[in-house]
């Protein structure tokens, strides 16, 4: 139940159905758009409310994004069980706002814990995608790329959106990254266009430009593939830790320097402490940083090793067992 299904091809293949309802966000700066959107959550909780009736589950998880707060709520008048599930380091206002009543609350991070009632809240990690837990070999994955195997691989990975400002950085640093390594390069879908632009004139003539490799979305079998060939991993503050940190690559992460309650750079210094990654903030990003730090991990066996060391011990278990054995439970004890 949402206001937009995010991903209906997934949702389709995994049997899963999807209830539209309105939903607004409410930003801690001023915009007009926080006046309509106000609407669009106050209709959203009447519409959520009948919705939610009329199904009557006997528990609701959540997420905690904008777009659940009219569910949360109808849940609340309703009497329903809810079960939370906070990604971030700390937690998002609707997510704070449901623990008050929730039967139960999942973290990612250890030092989320602290802002909910200690006697509901268990430390569980971050689902990880079955599809994309277990990488090949990496002579397999080269292989499947059409990799040379005597040459490094870096993977840049900004989001499902991609990150310009992660993207205006390895353009500028592309001629040196393809003299070394191969690039593969999750860009965003609306940046895809700019990015080919880019890249095409950056390396007009250079005989290496083949190892340059972007795209627009990596689905399951490319991020396995490319996962699995690389050496390095270049990405955001998100849920990507997780899968970063289950397949114990080394990561450069650049949290987003504006998201709310500073979550994503909050997020890259709790994972940091792993020893798994390094931390660069976007106002101390610059194109020799950043090359300066790729450099230096890659050409450290050494250091490699203990990064990939550190972020394996990051992972808690399988947290997608544990959160859906807790779902069941307390909707079994509903249902009785």
């Amino acid at each position: 139940m949402s206001d937009s299904p995010h991903d209906a091809d997934m949702l389709l293949e995994n049997n899963i159905e999807y209830i539209k309802i309105s939903a607004g966000k409410s930003r801690r700066y001023f915009s007009i758009l926080n006046f309509f959107d106000f609407f669009k959550t106050f209709f959203g909780v009447i519409d959520a409310t009948i919705k939610v009736f009329n199904l009557y589950p006997d528990v609701i998880f959540s997420k905690g994004a904008y777009s659940s707060f009219p569910v949360l709520f109808a849940a609340r008048i309703l009497r329903i069980p809810v079960v939370v599930h906070e990604s971030d380091s700390a937690p998002g206002r609707t997510n704070a706002w449901a623990a008050k009543f929730a039967q139960r609350i999942a973290v990612s991070y250890p030092e989320a814990a602290k802002y909910f009632d200690s006697k509901k809240v268990a430390v569980t990690g971050n689902p990880v995608r079955k599809s994309i837990q277990m990488l090949p070999a990496r002579d397999d994955a080269r292989k499947f790329l059409n990799l040379m195997e005597d040459i490094p691989t870096i993977l840049i990975l900004g989001g499902s959106l991609g990150a310009k400002i992660i993207n205006d950085q390895i353009m500028s640093i592309l001629p040196a990254l393809v003299e070394k390594y191969y690039v593969i390069h999750q860009v965003g879908k609306a940046n895809i266009e700019e990015i080919l632009g880019t890249s095409g004139v950056v390396l007009t003539d250079n005989k290496l430009k083949n190892r340059y490799r972007p795209f627009d979305y990596l689905d399951d079998l490319n991020m396995s593939m490319s996962a699995g060939a690389s050496s390095l991993i270049v990405s955001r503050a998100g849920s990507a830790i997780f899968e970063i940190a289950y397949w114990g690559i080394p990561s450069i992460i650049i949290p987003i320097a504006d998201t709310n309650g500073d979550h994503q750079r909050q997020n890259a210094y709790n994972y940091a402490r792993s020893g798994g990654a390094i931390v660069i903030e976007e106002i101390n990003l610059s194109p020799n940083i950043l090359l300066s730090e790729i450099t230096r991990i890659m050409d450290d066996n050494n250091l490699q090793k203990k990064m990939s060391e550190g972020a394996k011990s990051f992972i808690k278990g399988d947290a997608a067992d544990l959160i859906a054995h807790e779902i069941i439970k307390i909707g079994l004890q509903h249902e009785n």
